[in-house]
């Protein structure tokens, strides 16, 4: 079992930056695979950020490429997600996944997944 809480989102102004935090925490926690996926009102879920536990592999979306950085501190058992130069587009719920099967790019492959952490970005 393994529980996910995200914090961090809010509202941003075009151009702008957040951090979001996901804190697992459960019998099975650590030695896992993160990520984070976004889904906006009418959208899929899609994927955005993936990395390993230990950091070495790492992979993200083309629409967020060179803007977000994900990372984690597995002393916390957390999982980061920087996002800088915001786009209007960027605008969805982001939600953490954990302990991906297969591949680590799609919803159905995520076993545990978090309440999801409103982000909004609009002038």
């Amino acid at each position: 079992q393994v529980t996910l809480v995200e914090s961090g989102g809010g509202l941003v102004q075009p151009g702008g930056s957040l951090r979001l935090s996901c804190a697992a925490s459960g019998r099975s926690s650590s030695n896992i695979p993160m990520a984070w996926f976004r889904q906006a009102p009418g959208k899929e879920r899609d994927f955005v950020a993936v990395i390993s536990w230990s950091g070495a592999t790492i992979y993200y979306a083309d629409s967020v490429q060179g803007r977000f950085t994900i990372s984690r501190d597995n002393a916390k058992n957390t999982v980061y997600l920087q996002m800088n130069s915001l786009k209007p587009e960027d605008t969805a719920v982001y939600y953490c996944a954990a302990d991906p099967d297969g591949s680590w790019k799609k919803w159905s492959d995520y076993e545990y997944w978090g309440q999801g952490t409103q982000v909004t970005v609009s002038s």
